[in-house]
């Protein structure tokens, strides 16, 4: 799937490994959290960064011991209007997790913003969606909200701490 981050479609450096997929000994991998028991010693014994894929039903803060054990959490993304994993996000970053958060499904272009502002780094997309939004429309989208009544991950400041700055 292609890979959406800062505004344009990058080569993917990670590999999702299916579910009856064995470790490879070398390279990035991203393995599905059901699997984090199973694979846990021959994670130990290869050669790359560790990713972990969550379902968007998923409770952050079991995520939280493995912080320090993975480079990138992917939430999943099954329908565009299903917006529960921005609340994961947003709560893996309150947590503390400094990794790259990864959201994979289709999310549309119109979504950029938010997600940046709950935390995620980058958009793994379906091939069909990633033809036909270009990243010119992803940067257009994103770029078409620049104020907010949120506090985000990227947005320290909203339109009403703004306000009060400039009324002192």
């Amino acid at each position: 799937m292609p890979l959406m981050r800062d505004f344009s479609f990058v080569n993917d450096q990670w590999r999702k490994l299916a579910d009856n997929e064995d470790v490879p000994r070398d390279g990035d991998v991203i393995i599905n959290f059901t699997r984090l028991d199973e694979v846990a010693d021959r994670l130990k014994s290869q050669h790359g960064k560790t990713g972990l894929h969550v379902s968007n039903t998923v409770k952050p803060h079991l995520l939280q011991p493995l912080f320090n054990q993975v480079a990138l959490i992917s939430v999943a993304f099954p329908a565009f209007n299903d917006g529960r994993g921005f609340s994961i996000a947003k709560r893996l970053r309150h947590l503390g997790f400094t990794g790259t958060l990864r959201a994979t499904g289709p999310l549309i272009a119109d979504q950029y913003a938010y997600a940046k502002a709950c935390g995620f780094d980058e958009i793994d997309l379906p091939e069909t969606l990633a033809q036909r939004q270009t990243a010119d429309q992803w940067q257009k989208a994103a770029n078409a909200i620049s104020l907010s009544y949120q506090r985000g991950y990227n947005r320290p400041a909203t339109i009403l701490d703004q306000r009060r700055a400039h009324a002192s």
